[in-house]
């Protein structure tokens, strides 16, 4: 058999036992044999389908949050006794008295530049808010979202190996158990026991927060990492048993094929065969779901975040929707479903690069 003809997975166990193989041309490699046009028609494809999602985003934002049976205006003077001229004075000083059709066509106007309006609450401009939370928002989802990753596929991987093992029974039945259990449920519970204190266990970390407020220097670190650990256990909890699922169904589906037994034949060891080639094509799938995951980076853990009284987007959002501050919720709901979308995207544009059947 010619080297043309041999499969690539052939050739690379041959280079894994008999040493160099000589190099196959450069146009018939991988995805510089893809079609660049159809290529090219695919990622425009993919960026226009994201830019009309994120103009329909505007939009449901916009009227979504009108559907909620509540007046701003009368939620933030608390109670009080105003008169008739002063609600309208704040509905004007709002621009709740113009027709629906204006009020969109601003939102949509400013929204489009970058001015998502100021906050009725807070009275202060919506992007400055955003910004504010943003950063407590990342170190806390960005730290869950590195160590569930890397749990979920190196745990995947490895009972997906030992299918049947009484490793593989345990891990798996304990992620079908986390991945149906609600987050702020499992945040409440940890509260419980490890905060609050059960029986003979005392309260070990705080119930929220994101520092106490009187460390600097090096000791701040620490109090900031302190009131982390529960929040961030919640976190890893729910998404390393989904990724564990994902990445022990994919390389289970791996496991069988026909390279592998090739691989097999020619003398590798069987960590080999795992590593180089069955992990690699069972990544695809989970290639998406960290994607996926990675727009949620961003868009936060609403119940989580507000569990816990982190001072993040998703506890903004949570406070915005309890008036309902329509400029900051808006902007968030925009914000959330940006990054979401954003991220799905640049899957699917770095997908052909992992497989070049897809773009063809």
């Amino acid at each position: 058999m010619t080297a043309d003809s041999t499969p690539a997975l052939v050739k690379q166990a041959d280079a894994d036992t008999d040493g160099p193989a000589t190099a196959a041309p450069s146009a018939a490699r991988g995805p510089r044999a893809r079609n660049t046009k159809a290529y090219l028609t695919y990622v425009a494809g993919k960026i226009v389908g994201a830019a009309v999602s994120l103009f329909a985003v505007l939009v449901t934002s916009f009227f979504l949050f009108r559907l909620i049976p509540s007046d701003p205006v009368k939620q933030m003077t608390g109670g009080r006794r105003v008169s008739a001229e002063q609600l309208e004075s704040l509905r004007h000083q709002f621009g709740l008295d113009q027709p629906m059709w204006q009020q969109f066509t601003d939102y949509v106007g400013d929204a489009l530049t970058g001015d998502f309006g100021t906050s009725f609450q807070y009275h202060a401009p919506v992007i400055d808010k955003i910004t504010e939370a943003l950063p407590a928002t990342l170190l806390l989802t960005g730290t869950a979202y590195v160590l569930y990753s890397a749990l979920g596929i190196w745990l995947g991987t490895r009972t997906a190996w030992r299918n049947g093992s009484k490793s593989d029974r345990f891990h798996t039945a304990l992620a079908l158990t986390l991945y149906s259990v609600p987050s702020f449920w499992l945040g409440l519970l940890l509260i419980i026991v490890f905060s609050v204190g059960v029986g003979p266990i005392p309260g070990m970390f705080p119930t929220g927060g994101l520092e106490s407020g009187n460390e600097t220097g090096f000791a701040y670190v620490l109090d900031v990492a302190h009131h982390m650990v529960l929040p961030v256990i919640t976190l890893v909890a729910v998404g390393y048993a989904q990724t564990l699922l994902v990445m022990r169904s994919s390389l289970l589906d791996e496991m069988g094929s026909d390279y592998l037994t090739t691989a097999r034949a020619k003398g590798l060891r069987d960590d080999t065969v795992r590593r180089r080639h069955a992990v690699p094509n069972a990544m695809l799938p989970t290639f998406t779901l960290m994607f996926v995951n990675l727009g949620h980076v961003v868009a936060g853990q609403i119940l989580v975040e507000t569990v816990f009284s982190w001072p993040g987007l998703g506890g903004l959002f949570y406070q915005g929707l309890s008036v309902p501050d329509l400029p900051l919720v808006q902007a968030l709901f925009f914000v959330f479903a940006t990054a979401v979308i954003l991220a799905n995207t640049l899957a699917d544009l770095l997908y052909p690069l992992l497989d070049p059947r897809v773009g063809r």
